[in-house]
């Protein structure tokens, strides 16, 4: 443990020189370093325990050195010290004075320094005056293009320069502004921008408004002056066409400051020979000032709302296409109606074609197209409507002329329009529905002015006028010297020229429709024909019918129709002459007026045959027999005698009518008074007949039958006539000979003297006999003839019966 000990002192003898060193280490690190002291510091504490004791112990060590190092330097330089204590109170009141010196010097110079300053202040507030004035002049030159180009976008807005105020505009934000954007009157300019462009944008939009409005009002002006362009072209290439004999194949018209050709013409402008003819070809541009729409759309393209713009003005201008093709409701009554509506309609389309040609993207050939297409549907249903109120020709022809002057005003822009000329033919049919309106009017006014007579022609130049309106050809009437009468009455002359006339106003509607000879010439006949088989058949129905319309009459109007039946080859030759197509020509239609006329005489025919026998039936009811009497008068009732001396006056007159048509009405008269004669005896009313009615009733037929063969019309063969009677006179003949037995005995023999003689028709007028017979007088005397009578006519009666019975149930 001693040893222990012993070793283990050399070892905490190291440590302390060790940490002496250290800690004086640290002293000099203290004297010699500037704080902080931390690091050196913290040393210290971090070796070993009582190593601060031992560090603030050296501390002191070193401090107690230092003390006695200041004082031997203190003591070494004392005296020194004293002297200079003692030099520097000598100098002390010389520097008082001193002192004394400079602060007066010092006054002196603050006095004389106060002017200086004042001065030197003034030239500092001068140079810096001086210097803001620069700056200010910089500034303001930085300024001044921004603000001149401020003021001149002012002036160009006061000037309506609008699209240069936007340019302005646009260099003001994207070059002057953003140079001098710290200030505020420069800021205040950058927010006005926006304002002054959406002020330029309603402007503007007040611009196209007005035109929008100013093109509305003036469209019908314009569309006048393209119509009127378009038809003096047309007229133009009319009288090229004939002076050179150059097909017309395309037409162009001058108003948009382009040409514009047709799709099927040559081109052509006015030529110089027709100057002092023409007026001056306008410009769509001299009519309407357009710049209100260069303007806005130059504006809305700059701003970027082109699209904005371009929808807005196609809305309008549909709106306006709408109000446009809305047509007033009175249009129909006049043309000066549909000249304006076509007018309106050409002049807005007019517009929109300018539009399309100068401007790019504000309308397009799509939208134009599919405006048209609306515009020609609303048109078509517009003048099918009204075209139907047309009663007047002439409205409905001058609706035709303006349809084709519009089709190739609005063609000649390149719009087709095979729809409007589609549409010409209904309108056509319409034009041809009022002529045959307008002409079943004269027809009826030639109809009753006519006298029914034949024409008397005193001399040549009566009998050439008449030719020269009627292709009368007949070599009898030609042999017969002056003065003479022509078969016809007046109105075959005038029908047939009325017929022509017709033609002539047919003719003038297919004019400039673009059709071929053969169309045209085909288009007259189905018109000629409608005339002929509706109208004038029509009117010439309405004529035979009319009760006024006597025998004479009837006559005359068979012998005028058989004429114009023979006429209707002329009308032929007539169309063919106008239209140059001749009537060979393959699917050439065919004039019906044979079957017309030829139907109106058989009408008149009948009515004839139908008054004949009215005036017969007048006459019948004359007839006052006394069916009682005992004995006859010896000669004929006077109503007979009247009827036939009618009958023989009224076929006198038939000589002009064919053979076959007095001939029938002969027959049929005849037959139709045999037949009103047997009603009259067999008619229910009368219940009793004595033999001497019988007598007397005789007398009157065999005046009938005398008449019959006296031959009234000639061309009947022998007996023909009398057969009408034949009947009676069997039925009189049984009566007045009293043949029973043979009638009897012969029925339903071919070989029977009375064959004709029905059963019934004998058994009624028998049982009126046998009625008369029982209240007759002579007949009640009891006497041994007259008793075997009675029972003869009884026999007969059931023998009669028994016949008639079985015919009913053979039948």
């Amino acid at each position: 443990m001693t040893m222990a000990g012993s070793a283990a002192l050399p070892d905490i003898a190291a440590d302390e020189k060790k940490a002496d060193k250290i800690y004086e280490k640290v002293c000099a690190e203290i004297e010699t370093l500037e704080l902080p002291l931390g690091t050196t510091l913290s040393s210290v504490y971090d070796d070993q325990p009582n190593a601060h004791q031992r560090f603030m112990e050296k501390l002191d060590a070193r401090i107690r050195n230092h003390d006695r190092e200041i004082e031997k330097m203190c003591n070494f330089h004392h005296q020194g010290f004293v002297e200079a204590i003692n030099e520097l109170l000598k100098v002390r009141a010389d520097a008082e004075k001193l002192k004394v010196q400079v602060t007066d010097t010092n006054r002196r110079l603050q006095d004389a320094g106060k002017e200086v300053i004042a001065k030197t202040e003034e030239s500092i507030r001068c140079r810096i005056q001086q210097r803001n004035i620069a700056t200010v002049i910089d500034k303001l030159q930085l300024c001044l293009p921004a603000l001149e180009m401020y003021s001149k976008l002012k002036e160009q807005i006061s000037g309506k320069r609008y699209y240069s105020a936007l340019k302005t505009m646009e260099q003001l934000e994207n070059i002057y502004l953003p140079k001098v954007s710290q200030y505020r009157f420069c800021q205040i300019m950058g927010e006005n921008l926006p304002k002054l462009r959406e002020e330029i944008k309603e402007i503007s939009m007040s611009g196209l408004k007005d035109f929008l409005e100013s093109i509305r009002k003036h469209s019908d002006k314009i569309g006048e002056t393209a119509m009127r362009q378009a038809q003096q072209q047309k007229t133009f290439q009319v009288a090229l066409h004939k002076k050179t004999n150059v097909s017309l194949k395309k037409t162009k018209y001058i108003l948009n400051g382009h040409i514009s050709e047709d799709k099927n013409g040559v081109k052509s402008k006015y030529d110089a020979a027709d100057e002092d003819t023409e007026e001056e070809v306008l410009n769509v541009q001299d009519l309407v000032d357009f710049s209100p729409v260069y303007r806005c759309l130059h504006i809305y393209s700059i701003l970027g709302d082109k699209e904005v713009f371009e929808n807005y003005y196609r809305k309008q201008r549909r709106k306006q296409a709408r109000l446009v093709l809305q047509p007033q409701s009175t249009m129909h009554e006049t043309v000066e109606g549909y000249r304006k509506y076509f007018s309106q309609i050409a002049g807005f389309f007019v517009v929109e074609d300018h539009i399309l040609h100068v401007t790019q993207g504000l309308v397009t050939g799509s939208y134009t197209t599919e405006l048209w297409n609306m515009a020609q549907s609303k048109i078509i249903a517009v003048l099918r409507t009204h075209s139907s109120y047309c009663t007047d020709p002439d409205l409905v022809l001058e609706l035709k002329n303006l349809i084709v002057v519009f089709a190739d005003t609005m063609q000649g822009f390149g719009f087709p329009v095979t729809r409007l000329f589609d549409l010409l033919f209904e309108v056509r049919d319409r034009y041809n529905e009022t002529l045959l309106k307008k002409w079943a009017g004269i027809f009826r006014t030639i109809f009753e002015a006519d006298n029914y007579s034949p024409i008397p022609i005193a001399n040549e130049e009566e009998y050439r006028i008449v030719i020269s309106k009627f292709p009368f050809q007949d070599a009898e009437t030609d042999k017969k010297p002056f003065p003479k009468k022509l078969p016809v009455s007046q109105s075959v002359p005038q029908i047939y020229s009325q017929v022509k006339e017709f033609i002539y106003a047919s003719l003038k509607f297919s004019e400039s429709l673009h059709r071929s000879s053969t169309e045209i010439d085909d288009m007259l006949r189905k018109s000629t024909n409608l005339l002929l088989t509706r109208t004038l058949s029509s009117s010439l129905q309405n004529v035979i019918k009319k009760p006024h319309i006597g025998l004479t009459e009837l006559v005359q109007i068979i012998i005028n129709t058989t004429h114009l039946e023979q006429a209707c080859k002329y009308l032929e030759d007539f169309i063919t002459n106008i239209t140059n197509i001749s009537p060979e020509t393959v699917h050439t239609t065919r004039l019906y007026g044979l079957s017309t006329f030829k139907d109106a005489r058989h009408s008149a025919e009948e009515e004839i045959y139908t008054k004949l026998n009215q005036k017969i039936d007048e006459f019948i009811q004359l007839a006052d027999y006394d069916w009682t009497m005992s004995e006859p008068d010896g000669r004929a009732s006077g109503y007979l005698m009247d009827l036939i001396n009618f009958l023989r006056s009224t076929f006198q007159v038939f000589t002009n009518l064919p053979g076959k048509v007095a001939q029938t009405a002969c027959m049929s008269a005849c037959k139709h008074l045999s037949t009103s004669l047997t009603q009259m005896l067999l008619d229910s009313d009368l219940k009793q007949i004595s033999m001497g009615a019988i007598q007397q009733f005789n007398l009157d037929v065999i005046q009938c039958e005398l008449f019959a063969s006296s031959d009234p019309v000639p061309g009947f063969q022998e007996d023909t006539l009398q057969l009408a009677f034949i009947d009676l006179r069997q039925l009189l003949d049984l009566f007045m000979v009293w043949d029973w037995s043979a009638y009897l005995a012969d029925y339903g023999q071919p070989y029977s003297k009375y064959l004709r003689v029905n059963p019934s028709t004998a058994l009624i007028l028998l049982e009126k006999m046998k009625d008369s017979s029982k209240k007759n007088n002579i007949f009640s005397q009891f006497r041994k003839n007259d008793r075997d009578k009675q029972k003869l006519i009884e026999t007969v009666v059931k023998q009669l019966r028994s016949l008639v019975n079985g015919m009913s149930q053979h039948s």
